[in-house]
């Protein structure tokens, strides 16, 4: 198995070598658009225990919160985009699982998509909303609904994202990655899976896991890119290596 992984990682046909540099693309770009969505646009705008300053906050930032759905919209396609690249590439370990690794990271993408409807919601509520109309409760608690709606799905989409991550980590084993690497992309998803039934089944849930253990996810993005360009050089070596077989037959 040691050898069959080697071969694998050693010799990216150049279709390969493409897919793993698109995937490492969508992967950095994922990786700018949902921390500038999430961290800096809802965690800024919405306030979980005050509705009415929710409300408020998302109606003087309107344009704001639109871009962060935009981004978050943006973060679906491009995991789509991810599991079909991972699965090209990883396919030659074992295509099955592979293709469920693939799947279930299309799945969480499809429900991140679906949750993202709520925060689409809240912002035609208070699209155009102005003075009393932003200070009526029945509109406030329509906002906080759909915020709280959005949260509970993003969870749930994330407890399937971290099944993906564990058998991601797996393949990646098999791929002959570095194991140091695969281990902490197994660690991720751990993460994501434990954040996903703790903040659902357990009330009052207040660990975020997935913020430490999220370091193979960034890794994993160099790695992919290393891969891409050690590929290319190997190939030129390869092209070059008959001339210079065929000058030293001439000699």
């Amino acid at each position: 198995m040691a050898i069959r992984s080697l071969t694998i990682a050693s010799r990216l046909p150049g279709a390969q070598r493409n897919v793993a540099f698109a995937t490492a693309v969508s992967l950095l770009l994922m990786a700018i658009l949902a921390p500038f969505a999430q961290f800096g646009v809802l965690k800024t705008l919405i306030v979980p225990v005050d509705a009415a300053a929710t409300t408020n906050n998302i109606a003087a930032s309107s344009g704001l919160f639109q871009a962060a759905i935009a981004a978050f919209l943006i973060v679906a396609i491009l995991d789509v985009v991810v599991a079909w690249g991972f699965y090209l590439l990883l396919r030659p370990v074992n295509e099955g699982f592979a293709r469920l690794v693939g799947s279930l990271r299309i799945v969480y993408a499809a429900a991140f998509a679906f949750a993202l409807l709520n925060l689409i919601s809240a912002a035609q509520l208070v699209h155009g909303a102005t003075g009393t109309a932003l200070q009526s409760a029945p509109l406030q608690a329509q906002v906080a609904a759909s915020v709280a709606s959005f949260d509970t799905g993003w969870h749930l989409a994330l407890g399937i994202f971290g099944i993906h991550l564990v058998g991601l980590g797996a393949l990646l084993f098999g791929f002959g990655a570095p194991r140091l690497l695969a281990a902490l992309v197994v660690l991720a998803g751990v993460g994501y899976l434990a954040d996903s039934i703790g903040t659902i089944f357990i009330a009052g849930y207040a660990l975020t896991i997935s913020t430490f253990t999220f370091v193979g996810e960034a890794l994993l993005i160099f790695w992919l890119f290393w891969r891409a360009a050690r590929g290319s050089r190997t190939s030129k070596t390869a092209v070059a290596s008959p001339d210079r077989a065929s000058a030293g037959a001439a000699s």
